[in-house]
């Protein structure tokens, strides 16, 4: 296996350092920093505060070099016109070959991420994975990543896999943040890292798939700051999407008691979020209520692209009910007639929807609409899914616009398990700055995008019918030609007799 390789000498100076109990754990991050070409200097952390300003220093994302366009998918199924590109808001999608599964999409995402921060092996002290995509019932996607590690000698690296649909990647996101805030933090970075292959039984819901994976670097003195304290969550017993065959890779779908199941938790999560923040202001001596418009940018966990338009209408709603009879005669016009409905009676309410969709529409064009380019493009990736958005909200905008904005994110996995939390994004923009940095590391996506293949309708059924031949299987080769990857991709070379897995890496 090709590796980035780490010099004996670095590991051992690491070793004495963390043999020194002399000096305080949170001191090893910033004389590790100071070998780093992309990520900025971080302070030294004093073991009696909270590191400042913990969340994300870099992202990288990773989708296949292969798509269908949706509009060859509505000829192919013979649906009309519209009904995949309008209806669901969807252009193009990516899928992965069999060469490609949830383990070589994390290497190739992990490895990408680390060559381009050129940040040392060794120093990262946590990693964890959240994905949907299980191909062991028993061995981590984290354990299989320890392979890059290998060389550096760094095993003392906490975290395993999380799961459940497509909220993982969040709850790998707050144990990051967690556990650099806590007795247990040794001073190094943590690593999430999310990813998904999201493919379905021929039928209507096929053209929801997708695919990718995107790995986050954690830290403090982050450009993109998670609020301390400003987390809502819902979570309850349901069944509207769920993966209760293990001999198949597709899920059992109730697509619309799913879509208000999403509508419940964002509702609910909205609710617990203000009543947090606005705690905290009032603490600061600041009593006023939390609207959309302190959301300077929003971003959505995306199944797909319209049911997001339709949530960003779904938080206007909320703010509309809660406000005063004069607030809603002067800030909402034309909306008084759903005066006094109660937000449990509207999930299915389409004159609710259409109505605030509309009046939203300013606000989405203005807040979220940026952060859909991947998804329109590649689909939903599940638990990659709000942090691709994420990085093509960055994609779409200057350091200069994005300085001092608050980020709300709404992150749901089917099941269910929901969160609604926000990053600060720092106020320096200035060249060579962290948000500099990280805003240029995700400026190439559409030009990324642009370079994969098309592949015809006909392709992509022929390269679904070979996951289900193929899956669960053992002694293969996958088919498939490894110069159709993208440099650098892992991919999967064999599955033995025994299930065991051996991957490579096509040459950058």
């Amino acid at each position: 296996m090709q590796r980035l390789l780490s010099p004996l000498k670095r590991l051992l100076q690491m070793q004495r350092v963390l043999q020194d109990t002399s000096l305080p754990a949170a001191q090893l991050l910033p004389a590790a920093h100071q070998r780093f070409s992309t990520i900025s200097a971080a302070p030294v952390a004093r073991t009696d505060t909270w590191p400042k300003d913990v969340g994300i220093l870099a992202l990288e994302v990773y989708f296949p070099a292969q798509y269908v366009d949706q509009t060859d998918l509505e000829k192919y199924n013979k649906v009309e016109a519209g009904k995949y590109t309008v209806g669901l808001g969807q252009t193009q999608m990516g899928f992965c070959s069999v060469q490609e599964d949830i383990n070589s999409l994390c290497l190739t995402v992990v490895q990408r991420l680390m060559e381009r921060t050129k940040v040392p092996w060794d120093a990262v002290g946590r990693l964890e994975v959240g994905t949907e995509t299980i191909i062991d019932k028993s061995k981590a996607v984290k354990t299989v990543l320890m392979e890059l590690f290998q060389d550096s000698g760094n095993t003392d690296i906490e975290g395993i896999d999380t799961t459940n649909a497509c909220y993982g990647g969040t709850a790998s996101l707050f144990n990051a943040a967690n556990w650099m805030e806590s007795s247990s933090w040794d001073g190094r970075y943590a690593m999430v890292v999310c990813g998904d292959i999201a493919v379905y039984a021929s039928g209507s819901a096929r053209p929801t798939g997708g695919a990718g994976a995107v790995a986050m670097l954690v830290g403090p003195e982050a450009p993109l700051a998670l609020e301390r304290g400003l987390r809502g969550t819902h979570m309850e017993n349901v069944y509207d999407f769920y993966k209760p065959d293990l001999a198949s890779e597709y899920p059992m779908v109730d697509g619309k008691l799913s879509v208000q199941c999403y509508f419940r938790a964002l509702d609910r999560c909205y609710a617990f979020y203000r009543q947090k923040i606005q705690n905290q202001w009032k603490q600061a001596g600041t009593e006023r209520p939390f609207t959309l418009e302190d959301f300077q940018y929003m971003i959505f966990h995306t199944p797909f692209c319209k049911l997001v338009q339709k949530s960003l209408g779904r938080l206007m709603f909320n703010d509309f009910l809660s406000a005063s009879s004069d607030t809603q005669s002067s800030h909402y016009k034309g909306l008084e007639a759903f005066r006094g409905l109660k937000l449990e009676d509207t999930y299915t309410n389409r004159d609710v929807e259409s109505a605030f969709q509309k009046a939203s529409l300013d606000m989405f064009n203005k807040k979220t609409k940026a952060s859909l380019y991947l998804s329109t493009h590649n689909g939903n990736m599940y638990t990659s899914s709000l942090y691709g958005c994420l990085a093509s909200l960055l994609s779409q905008h200057s350091a200069q616009e994005l300085a001092g904005s608050r980020i709300g994110a709404f992150s749901y996995g089917s099941g269910m398990a929901a969160s609604l939390f926000s990053l600060r994004v720092s106020q320096d923009a200035s060249p060579g700055s962290p948000l500099q940095k990280l805003v240029s590391s995700v400026s190439d996506l559409p030009n990324r995008l642009a370079s994969r293949k098309r592949a015809s309708a006909e392709e992509f059924t022929e390269v679904m019918d070979q996951r289900e031949h193929f899956y669960r299987k053992m002694n293969f080769s996958p088919p498939g030609d490894t110069n159709s990857l993208f440099p650098g991709t892992w991919y999967l070379e064999r599955v033995d007799e025994m299930y065991r897995r051996k991957y490579a890496r096509r040459p950058l």
